[in-house]
């Protein structure tokens, strides 16, 4: 049931909670500056739009330039994803996630991500819960990666890309 709001454009009259986070805007998701995408890998990179580490989650493109398998892992939260360009797979599913699609990961799935030989490029924004753990094919934990991890990241290639180790700060929460 819908309530009828006698005043529908005027915005709200109270001060917000003193302990709400600022607002993340990017106004334009795929960057002009090549700068802000931050090496993972030979050809892979990603670009960060928010990083959650009060709440242990990051969103950010992921962006992959050749073809073949990027790796094996394992989440312990659910992953969301939203494919921009080109497209992708697990060797795990017969399933393909194609541009405009979107991927839901249950949390303990292990999964190995390729992209096909005919994508030149692959973009996928994902959210990530929690923790990515890099397995080997019988589940033996190779590394992991978290929002901390990322942060890490994203400030040393801010750094050494002269664009300052705080320039990652508007994308923490």
């Amino acid at each position: 049931m819908a309530i009828e709001d006698p005043n529908p454009r005027m915005p709200f009259q109270l001060p917000m909670p003193a302990e709400t986070a600022a607002d993340i805007v990017v106004p334009s998701v795929l960057p002009e500056d090549e700068r802000v995408w931050v090496p993972q890998a030979d050809n892979v990179w990603f670009r960060p739009l928010c990083l959650s580490a009060s709440q242990g989650y990051w969103v950010n493109l992921l962006k992959v330039t050749r073809s073949g398998v990027l790796s094996r892992h394992r989440h312990t939260n659910p992953v969301h994803g939203y494919v921009l360009k080109g497209r992708w797979h697990y060797l795990e599913h017969d399933w393909v996630a194609t541009e405009g699609g979107y991927v839901y990961e249950p949390p303990g799935e292990t999964h190995t991500l390729v992209v096909p030989e005919d994508v030149e490029e692959m973009i996928t924004m994902f959210q990530v819960n929690g923790l990515m753990l890099y397995v080997d094919p019988w589940g033996k934990a190779l590394g992991f990666e978290d929002v901390f991890t990322k942060i890490d990241m994203c400030r040393k290639h801010y750094t050494d890309c002269g664009l300052g180790a705080d320039f990652v700060d508007q994308f923490i929460r």
